[in-house]
C-alpha cells in the first residue's frame, strides 16, 4: 500500500486497531518490528496515568494482514 493512498482517518493507535480487527496488540507490534506494516508518529494524546500514545498504524494494512491471521494454538499441558 502506498502512503499517498492513506487518509488521516486511516491512522489508528494499537488499541483502536485491536478493537477494529481483533488482532492482539503484541501481534500488531511484531508485524511492525518485522517490517510487514508501517509505523507512524502519533499526535501525543494522553492515554491516562501520565502515558502518551506514541505510535500509529495504518488500519488498511492491518486489515489486509488480519484477513489471513490465525492465532497460534498453545499446547495443552497434561496435569
Amino acid at each position: 500500500m502506498d502512503v499517498t493512498e492513506l487518509y488521516p482517518d486511516d491512522l489508528v493507535y494499537e488499541h483502536e486497531a485491536t478493537a477494529a480487527t481483533g488482532v492482539p496488540g503484541p501481534v500488531i507490534r511484531q508485524w511492525a518490528t518485522r517490517g510487514k506494516i508501517r509505523r507512524f508518529d502519533g499526535d501525543g494524546r494522553y492515554a491516562g496515568h501520565g502515558h502518551e500514545y506514541k505510535t500509529m498504524y495504518a488500519l488498511p494494512e492491518i486489515r489486509q494482514r488480519a484477513a489471513t491471521y490465525r492465532p497460534r494454538r498453545t499446547a495443552e499441558r497434561a496435569a
